[in-house]
């Protein structure tokens, strides 16, 4: 399906240094991500990274036992740190990126909000991992009335029959699944 630019966000999804390097495995989604990144720059698609992004000391973050508090504890995803900067092959100075303090693309900060106030109805997306964020943001995204395309082949997690399941089966329910190479084929 053809998308029209003006109305297409992509999103990139914590495709962060410091998520990365806890995702073994992952190096074989960057040249898709990177491809499709490069042929939205080239179209003028808007690109939105998004990721973790925290304050100094993590105030968003409580001393409860949860996902973050590792993050937390270690002092990672602080804004602006190296485990908080996006993957080079995929972002460039004077990119739109919008942090969050949670798994979905849309908790806690002002995604949305950029969204509706550039007119933006088609949402495409990947990353790390598909059983987070990817999947967090999906059910999301639909519930916001987005019409969502997810690129399966720039999507990884580290267990791949879940990501199977989820790429195949759950996303195909709330939106187009679709490689790299077609989405780019369909858009050209």
């Amino acid at each position: 399906m053809k998308l029209e630019p003006s109305k297409t966000a992509i999103l990139t999804l914590d495709l962060q240094q410091g998520i990365l390097a806890m995702a073994s495995g992952y190096e074989s989604v960057i040249p898709n991500a990177s491809k499709i990144v490069s042929f939205a720059r080239k179209k003028n698609y808007q690109i939105i990274h998004v990721g973790l992004g925290f304050s100094e000391g993590h105030p968003e973050v409580p001393d409860l036992d949860s996902p973050f508090l590792k993050a937390k504890q270690n002092n990672l995803f602080v804004k602006g740190s190296p485990s908080a900067e996006f993957h080079g092959a995929i972002i460039q100075p004077n990119d739109l990126v919008i942090y969050k303090q949670r798994i979905s693309a849309f908790s806690e900060n002002h995604l949305n909000l950029t969204l509706r106030a550039r007119g933006i109805e088609n949402l495409v997306l990947f990353g790390v991992a598909t059983s987070g964020i990817v999947l967090a943001t999906v059910t999301r995204a639909f519930d916001l009335d987005f019409r969502l395309t997810v690129i399966h082949d720039a999507c990884f997690d580290a267990d791949a029959e879940v990501h199977r399941v989820l790429t195949e089966k759950v996303f195909t329910k709330r939106g187009t699944v679709t490689a790299t190479d077609t989405f780019i084929s369909e858009n050209e």
